[in-house]
């Protein structure tokens, strides 16, 4: 069974997850400073990093985590166009991140076997090129696609209205227990069938 920790960095408010599975450790994007990841996971084993998107507030300190756990880090191919363009990232001081030893890159939708953990991922595009969502024993990260009222924004650099219509589309048809997002609260699968219904009328006005 799976156990679930929620932390909301200082910048932006973004949520970062760890996900204990057994004696296995996985974090889901990297806005929080390390030692608070740190304190959750002590000594414990931490068999990767999954990026939903790399905007600085999801991709801050992936490095850094990838490196203090021996860890690497999951990202969609086309997350390079987001951490190496300063326009793309919206860091606010232009800071990139460049360092790429530690990822492996996910195309499109895939499966992923880290440790204990089974990992469908999906790649929705919309808010931007590089975003992926994971399910995980009936637990979806959808990062900035999906919020629990709401969607990612679409005026943003690689923003795409017609694939974020098309990633609501797939969502829509996925079965979960409970929704992550990577701002704000979370919400059934109930709630973001609704949700998506009103998001998808909004993007086709």
């Amino acid at each position: 069974m799976l156990k679930i920790f929620k932390m909301v960095s200082d910048y932006i408010d973004a949520n970062v997850y760890v996900v204990k599975n057994e004696e296995d450790y996985l974090i889901i994007d990297s806005g929080v400073d390390l030692n608070i990841i740190k304190n959750i996971v002590g000594e414990n084993k931490v068999v990767g990093v999954l990026l939903t998107h790399g905007h600085y507030d999801h991709s801050r300190f992936c490095v850094e985590y990838a490196k203090e756990f021996n860890c690497k880090i999951y990202a969609n191919k086309n997350v390079t166009g987001t951490l190496f363009d300063k326009e793309a990232i919206y860091s606010p001081n232009g800071e990139l991140v460049q360092d790429l030893s530690r990822f492996i890159f996910i195309e499109g939708d895939t499966k992923l076997k880290l440790g204990n953990f089974e990992i469908d991922c999906f790649y929705c595009p919309g808010h931007c090129k590089c975003c992926q969502c994971y399910l995980i024993e009936g637990n979806l990260f959808a990062g900035d696609v999906l919020f629990d009222r709401g969607m990612g924004r679409i005026d943003l650099k690689t923003s795409n209205k017609e694939e974020m219509l098309n990633s609501l589309a797939k969502l829509e048809k996925i079965k979960f227990n409970t929704l992550y997002s990577g701002h704000g609260d979370e919400s059934d699968f109930n709630e973001q069938q609704r949700n998506i219904y009103i998001c998808k009328r909004f993007l086709k006005r």
